[in-house]
């Protein structure tokens, strides 16, 4: 939501171009929805049970269904710079944030596609500074 809302007042996160509007909701949706819960099953298995007898049945099928989404998002990134062309929009910005989350793995590095896109999002100066402002807010509530 909050993305949305900035997204508002921010052509670079939402394009005025109504269709470029679209896909770029279309890929935030999609980021939250279709990649981010297999994402966290993983995620969670990692963090929070890892020495479980359950966890370590339950992961192989995690990290399978999980690679399945990412190989079609990979197909569907292509050779574009981003998810719609060469444009980073909110769709990239939600998108390099779920795929952060398996950072500990070598899931999402491990297709080499996603991982140039990773990086690319995550280089941006506007990516560096706004993770930089949220960590600097960890720092000192710590």
């Amino acid at each position: 939501a909050i993305v949305l809302y900035i997204g508002e007042r921010s052509e670079a996160l939402l394009p005025r171009e109504a269709g470029a509007r679209h896909r770029a909701t279309q890929w935030l949706i999609a980021a939250l929805n279709s990649i981010e819960p297999f994402v966290m099953d993983v995620a969670r298995i990692d963090a929070f049970y890892p020495n479980e007898e359950w966890a370590k049945l339950r992961r192989p099928s995690a990290v399978e269904f999980v690679q399945k989404r990412l190989g079609a998002l990979s197909r569907s990134l292509g050779d574009k710079a981003y998810l719609d062309g060469d444009r980073f929009t909110a769709g990239d910005l939600m998108m390099a944030t779920v795929l952060r989350i398996l950072s500990h793995t070598d899931i999402v590095t491990g297709d080499k596609r996603l991982a140039a896109y990773l990086d690319r999002c995550t280089a941006r100066p506007a990516f560096k500074r706004g993770l930089e402002a949220q960590i600097g807010d960890f720092r000192k509530a710590a």
